[in-house]
């Protein structure tokens, strides 16, 4: 048992399962796993048994079998991440904002996409900040946020290497991140003749 099962009457009844979806809402056909690897190696070895499309489910199995999904560690562990990006943006970031401005929302699904390609946000006051990053600034003028990279202050500010290494690097960063939203789904146009860029919701 992983340290993330529960015993329920005896039993662990929470970790990853195989489901397959085709043969009705969280059926479980084995499991439970102790990581999300170990339910994917099992899966592969089921593939020629079941027809039906088997794939890792985290989750709490029900007394009737059935499969009550949870988040897993590796979500949490992913909410607490993300949740630590958007603590590095401006403070008042979303003054004026409505709480279910479509604008903030957006704001979330730029930070986790940044984040999940390994990309962090440039934190303006924490401990880190000469370290650098993505900088998002919400613009509803312009229907969207205009995305900077700033680099370490190495770069940007004692310019160690030159203002001949400086501006090259930040024109490849800045369209780095243009290229990663862009492959993520979201409509990228260039802003202040290419220094940042527009980022918006496919249409």
């Amino acid at each position: 048992m992983s340290s993330s099962g529960v015993v329920l009457g005896g039993t662990v009844r929470q970790g990853w399962w195989l489901v397959d979806e085709e043969a009705g809402p969280g059926r479980i056909v084995a499991g439970p796993f102790p990581d999300r690897a170990e339910a994917d190696w099992a899966a592969g070895a089921l593939v020629e048994h079941c027809p039906g499309e088997i794939r890792p489910v985290y989750g709490i199995r029900r007394p009737d079998g059935g499969l009550g999904r949870r988040p897993s560690p590796q979500d949490w562990a992913w909410l607490a991440h993300l949740g630590e990006q958007l603590d590095r943006l401006p403070e008042d970031w979303d003054a004026g904002f409505p709480d279910d401005d479509p604008l903030a929302t957006f704001v979330v699904e730029v930070t986790a996409a940044l984040a999940e390609a390994g990309l962090q946000l440039h934190d303006t006051t924490g401990a880190g900040r000469e370290v650098g990053g993505a900088c998002l600034s919400p613009e509803p003028g312009l229907g969207g946020i205009v995305v900077t990279w700033r680099q370490h202050d190495r770069m940007s500010v004692e310019q160690v290497h030159g203002s001949a290494a400086d501006g090259p690097v930040q024109q490849v960063m800045n369209q780095a991140l243009a290229e990663v939203l862009r492959l993520r789904g979201f409509v990228v146009t260039d802003f202040a003749g290419g220094s940042g860029h527009v980022v918006r919701p496919a249409a």
